[in-house]
């Protein structure tokens, strides 16, 4: 299905409308999970100078994630914005595109057709606005594989036509762009990696608020990743510590959850006892940040039992 834009032009649009090459190669693997989730790891190069590193992912057939941006809404000098690249042996997903990604992509190495699709959760600027630049650079790079970028419908006609205002045509791509409208409880399926998006209560304020003015949905949307028997939460932005319910159905490996937009004992009152094997905390307010040492205690307190981490900016995670 193609979708003509005002000008004329078209994009073709659905019916729908951190590498981390080391692992934990030493004897004592409780220990160091330990140390990562009390944060210490900071940068993947601290893991370069561990016993056993060098073995791959596709050696240890693990989940690699690079957290390209952990910080919240507001503007951050010591943060970038929302993105997140999952990646399984022979499928890599990017989950979000705040800035500046195509900056911090450029600096981890990875090659321009690594990328296999990129999922937007919902149309808030700091989830959207390096989106961009990641295109042109994927153009300038000369990506060849084709790209289905998956989001809200209602960001499908706009990401269209900044890309023409800014001249980034089709006709300059050397790989095919495909926006695809996201469906509720509708999964995608790479080469065995099943991603399904649920709908979240993030803008309904908003959307009670504005929709008479500014009619459309208001999509916002959560992810359940699943490869094999691996399985994980993305929570994106939430309005409610209930939105992770279809989530949490079935036990998790793990879950990437925000922490911006309700206060941390009532997420973690909610997340008590669920079967988790382990919670990555990302999009922390602004005083859940400042106030770090005091956030992870208290993660630590009220979850007991489960593995917490609060990671920075380019940071890489296994399971």
């Amino acid at each position: 299905m193609i979708s003509s834009l005002q000008d004329g032009s078209e994009f073709p649009v659905s019916p729908s409308g951190a590498i981390i090459e080391v692992t934990f190669g030493v004897q004592n693997k409780s220990a160091l999970e330990l140390l990562d989730g009390l944060g210490l790891f900071r940068r993947a190069g601290f893991y370069n100078n561990l016993p056993g590193r060098g073995l791959s992912l596709n050696q240890m057939g693990k989940l690699a994630l690079r957290c390209f941006g952990v910080g919240d809404g507001w503007p951050c000098a010591d943060r970038n914005h929302a993105s997140f690249l999952y990646r399984f042996d022979q499928v890599s997903i990017l989950v979000d595109c705040g800035e500046p990604v195509s900056s911090s992509y450029k600096a981890s190495g990875l090659p321009y057709d690594a990328i296999d699709r990129i999922f937007i959760s919902h149309l808030h600027f700091d989830h959207i606005a390096g989106f961009f630049m990641l295109m042109q650079g994927f153009w300038l790079e000369q990506r060849k594989k084709t790209l289905p970028v998956h989001l809200p419908a209602a960001g499908i006609k706009p990401f269209g036509q900044l890309l023409n205002a800014a001249m980034v045509f089709k006709e300059l791509l050397q790989f095919r762009l495909r926006f695809e409208g996201l469906r509720a409880g509708k999964a995608v399926v790479t080469r065995g990696v099943r991603v399904v998006p649920y709908r979240s209560s993030h803008l309904a304020q908003l959307k009670k608020a504005f929709q008479k003015k500014y009619p459309q949905r208001f999509d916002s949307f959560s992810f359940l990743i699943e490869a094999g028997r691996v399985r994980i939460g993305h929570s994106a932005d939430l309005g409610r510590p209930e939105d992770l319910e279809p989530l949490l159905k079935k036990p998790l490996d793990l879950l990437v959850c925000e922490l911006a937009h309700f206060k941390a004992e009532d997420l973690f009152r909610y997340l008590k006892r669920r079967d988790i094997k382990r919670i990555v905390f990302v999009h922390l307010t602004r005083p859940y940040w400042e106030n770090l040492q005091k956030t992870r205690q208290l993660a630590a307190k009220m979850l007991p039992g489960i593995p917490c981490s609060f990671p920075r900016d380019n940071e890489e995670i296994t399971i």
